[in-house]
């Protein structure tokens, strides 16, 4: 199972993943499973006593996370002045004091800080308040424009990624040629040679629309670049992913029949697609995992049940060993 490979790259590592919502039962949950796995460490933040009352009412032995209360944290100075450092003339000193005491910028902190390796969020919080803060005080690892985001979906031995499905609305070409580049490197760092598909309802040509005329344009765009993987479109997803398809709607092309990654033209189209994939596929959806940033900042969906989160944190901790 290509899950369990990535466990086992994380095992015994230690890695340091914070839990913005520590309160949750379904965070804590995932947290006892990933102590007992040795997947990580779990940091669970919030209130101590609304922490503890949430692992008494369920019965979970917390023992091997670390807890931390933004209220009652020792560093909490030092977070300070690297906060107004951060956001220099953005911010008062009363909205920074305001904001660290909101978990989702106080774990974000503690990442900047290195005091954690990797962030988890989003159980409660909505995406945007999860990127936000990565946004401001993480911000673009060098050489990317944008972040974007990507699904990784698992059936069996099945390995599959979507990108964009979940922070860029409708991104222009040039934008889907920096997705397109994040998407196959995710690709590549959970093991697979990327094989990359620029999705459509049009194949090579076969319909006319802005949406076509889009990926018609990144792949050009890519086209001249140095790429070290295969890319190709524009062409609808059967083409994608059967052969007997691809021969018959795009021959030419060595990417049509066998890609692995796919390169939505919009929000919706990427939402939708994971969305009908993990539903009525069959496939677990792990996402989604946020690309382009100087480290691993991943979104939970709000209706998440524990297991989503132990898996998002297994990725979550394999992306703190890439580059």
């Amino acid at each position: 199972m290509i899950l369990d490979d990535l466990k086992e790259k994380v095992k015994g590592k230690k890695i340091r993943i914070v839990f913005t919502e520590g309160e949750d039962y379904r965070i804590q949950e995932a947290a006892v499973n990933l102590v007992k796995d040795d997947i990580c460490v779990p940091v669970l933040l919030g209130k101590k006593d609304e922490i503890e009352a949430t692992s008494k009412k369920y019965n979970f032995d917390l023992t091997g996370t670390d807890i931390i209360d933004p209220a009652t944290y020792d560093n909490f100075p030092a977070m300070f002045d690297l906060m107004m450092k951060l956001r220099a003339g953005k911010i008062t000193e009363d909205k920074a004091n305001e904001l660290l005491h909101q978990t989702n910028y106080f774990g974000t902190m503690l990442v900047k800080m290195g005091e954690a390796d990797g962030l988890l969020g989003g159980a409660t919080y909505s995406t945007a308040d999860t990127v936000r803060p990565a946004l401001q005080l993480i911000k673009c690892k060098p050489g990317n424009k944008i972040v974007s985001s990507c699904f990784l979906l698992i059936r069996g031995d099945e390995q599959l990624v979507f990108g964009d499905c979940g922070i860029n609305i409708d991104p222009t070409a040039s934008q889907l040629v920096d997705i397109t580049i994040q998407t196959a490197r995710s690709t590549k760092n959970f093991g697979k040679d990327p094989v990359v598909a620029l999705l459509s309802f049009s194949t090579n040509g076969s319909a006319k629309g802005d949406d076509v005329t889009k990926m018609k344009e990144c792949l050009a765009k890519l086209k001249e670049m140095p790429l070290d993987f295969p890319v190709d479109g524009e062409m609808q997803f059967d083409c994608a992913v059967n052969e007997d398809v691809a021969q018959k709607k795009f021959p030419s092309s060595k990417v049509a029949g066998h890609a692995n990654t796919f390169i939505f033209p919009n929000i919706s189209a990427g939402n939708i697609g994971y969305k009908i994939a993990a539903r009525l596929g069959g496939f677990t959806a792990m996402g989604p995992l946020l690309q382009g940033l100087n480290a691993p900042i991943n979104d939970l969906s709000r209706g998440c049940v524990w297991e989503e989160v132990y898996n998002n944190a297994i990725i979550t901790a394999n992306q703190t060993l890439m580059d």
